[in-house]
């Protein structure tokens, strides 16, 4: 697919090579989906942390521990989808990417702090949050940057020599 640019503008449309890019976004998805697993069982198991659910479901907890690793797996397959529109519509795409990435981060860390729960709950549930995001985000750009196919630029147009007469 390539990108979208006015007609006459000089400068040549980046190429996505999409099956690259969205094989890198579901393994993505899958890292993704193990760290929310790992981070439910590390949290419950290991320091007796209540996330998402109450301690009384247990280690492996109740269906809330698959939501949460099915939210990860396809905020990540959501992210693949925005770079890829990125990369194919503005400039500098990564630089936008970075800022979305950070702030859906920041509010994922944030929104554990608008519920009940006890402060390491919170703390631990925002901490899994900011993994998620760096996970997600670093793994994500750097399948994007793989998968942008260079433009060779023009050549710039030289005149022709004067046949000899």
């Amino acid at each position: 697919m390539t990108g979208m640019n006015p007609p006459g503008d000089p400068r040549p449309s980046p190429t996505v090579n999409g099956g690259r890019l969205w094989a890198g976004g579901a393994a993505t998805a899958a890292v993704a989906a193990l760290i929310a697993v790992a981070g439910v069982l590390l949290g419950r198991g290991l320091f007796g942390v209540d996330v998402l659910a109450p301690q009384g479901q247990g280690v492996w907890g109740d269906a809330s521990t698959g939501w949460y690793a099915l939210g990860a797996a396809l905020s990540a397959l959501a992210a693949t989808g925005l770079v890829h529109v990125l990369i194919l519509t503005t400039p500098r795409p990564m630089r936008f990417f970075g800022w979305v990435i950070a702030l859906a981060t920041v509010v994922g860390m944030l929104a554990p702090f608008v519920t009940d729960e006890s402060l390491g709950s919170r703390m631990y549930t925002a901490g899994l949050n900011f993994v998620l995001g760096v996970a997600i985000g670093s793994l994500v750009a750097g399948t994007a940057k793989t998968s942008i196919v260079p433009v060779a630029a023009r050549p710039a147009a030289r005149p022709y020599p004067r046949p000899y007469r």
